[in-house]
């Protein structure tokens, strides 16, 4: 999770519609896994750390992000919720990169580092921006450099060392009104680059929400489009 978005929401994270769709894609594609931990690269407020550790029996999450400006430990559901700035080692089982890799200037390195300091069999979850022509003000924000079509994330993935397992599209729903909104802004001159996250009240939560509930069960058959790429991959 970005730290400038975590910054917007604030408290209303765990209420955006975004973030808990995304959460719950996450929990879908880990459907019947129990991870024992859990390393978060670039983890934000640690939102996915924190969601997993409330629905897996995972005993410990380690969240690593360079925008921390402290480090510090945690207890969440009773368990070990530690936060760094960086580390050199990691006995997870599961790796989280949840929009990580599209703001480094080298995603191989940066995931083959990682790779590196983990076991063999270690499951690793990536999700990144879709489609390059998706480009907007709201990537400019963020400092993304690239954004990703679901081919181009596996080579990456390959090219880290890693295994994929699968890989699809998610936000599929939305994606002709998101589409059609950034390529509108990109005919007007002159926008200053600003996130298009914003908070919502109750009714628009809910909503948002139900669409994305519904893509859900048939959102691993999408290889054609959507907003977001999921893949999942193991260290061989």
């Amino acid at each position: 999770m970005d730290l400038k978005e975590a910054e917007i929401l604030g408290a209303d994270v765990h209420t955006h519609w975004y973030y808990r769709a995304k959460g719950a894609a996450l929990l879908h594609d880990l459907s019947g896994y129990n991870p024992s931990e859990i390393l978060d690269i670039g983890a934000g407020s640690g939102y996915f750390a924190r969601l997993l550790l409330e629905r897996t029996h995972a005993a410990r999450a380690v969240c690593v992000d360079t925008g921390y400006a402290t480090e510090r430990d945690e207890t969440w559901c009773g368990r070990p919720l530690v936060f760094r700035r960086a580390i050199t080692r990691s006995a997870a089982d599961l790796v989280l990169a949840l929009d990580v890799l599209e703001h480094v200037p080298d995603d191989v390195a940066l995931l083959r580092s990682y790779v590196a300091m983990v076991a063999s069999g270690t499951r690793f979850v990536i999700s990144v921006p879709a489609f390059n022509f998706l480009w907007s003000g709201h990537d400019e924000f963020l400092g993304h450099r690239r954004r990703y079509t679901r081919t181009a994330l596996e080579r990456v993935l390959t090219d880290s060392g890693l295994d994929v397992d699968w890989s699809h599209y998610y936000y599929a729903a939305l994606f002709p009104l998101a589409a059609a909104l950034r390529l509108a802004e990109r005919m007007r001159s002159g926008a200053v680059p600003h996130s298009q996250l914003r908070r919502h009240g109750a009714m628009v939560n809910a909503a948002l929400s139900a669409i994305c509930a519904a893509e859900r069960p048939i959102m691993r058959a999408n290889r054609l489009f959507g907003l977001t790429v999921f893949a999942g991959c193991h260290k061989p």
